[in-house]
């Protein structure tokens, strides 16, 4: 989003409430992929979860997301240095909720999370497990961008149906639409 004065100076005829309003509601029928985040700064796991993660770069291999800075979960986020990102499908959708919920207990069930050999945290039953570590944090108006080379990925299961995030809704997605004949097709498996 764009600043107050950034706005002015660039000559905005739309003040700027109304742009980020605007955003907002243009962002919710935009469909992001579901993620978890974890990681440990030192006062245990703690974790949340996103629609704003996505690959920016194969070489270095780099991921992108946003987190408000706040605190809570998002603060234990980004003050560690390395952390893990779940790539989750819609047998996840339970698990997403509970991570996107403020004040509900995550961790306690010692069948669902471990830790990876490097200590971060990580959710054992999802599709892929990005191992990360900071590259570069960036304040932008009150949330945080984190810039994070991927480290390792862990791929525990295949992905049953793909999930999406759209309108505060989670969306199971059946199957895809090839855009060469325009045929129906099943999600690719690993």
């Amino acid at each position: 989003m764009v600043e107050d004065t950034q706005a002015a100076d660039a000559g905005a005829s739309t003040p700027p409430s109304s742009v980020e309003a605007e955003l907002r509601a243009a962002f919710r029928q935009h469909a992001g992929g579901v993620a978890i985040v974890t990681g440990d700064s030192g006062t245990g796991p703690a974790g949340l979860t996103l629609s704003s993660v996505t690959s920016v770069a194969i070489d270095p291999p780099a991921i992108v997301f946003s987190l408000a800075t706040s605190g809570g979960s998002a603060k234990a986020i980004l003050d560690a240095e390395t952390f893990a990102v779940h790539l989750l499908d819609a047998e996840n959708i339970e698990l997403a909720r509970v991570f996107a919920t403020r004040g509900t207990t995550r961790f306690t069930d010692p069948e669902s999370w471990g830790r990876l050999p490097t200590g971060e945290p990580y959710l054992t039953d999802v599709p892929s497990v990005l191992r990360c570590h900071v590259f570069e944090r960036r304040p932008v108006g009150g949330s945080t961008v984190v810039i994070a080379i991927v480290d390792e990925v862990l791929t525990p299961r295949p992905v049953t149906k793909p999930v999406a995030y759209v309108d505060r809704t989670f969306w199971p997605l059946s199957g895809a639409i090839d855009g060469a004949d325009g045929q129906p097709r099943n999600w690719p498996r690993r």
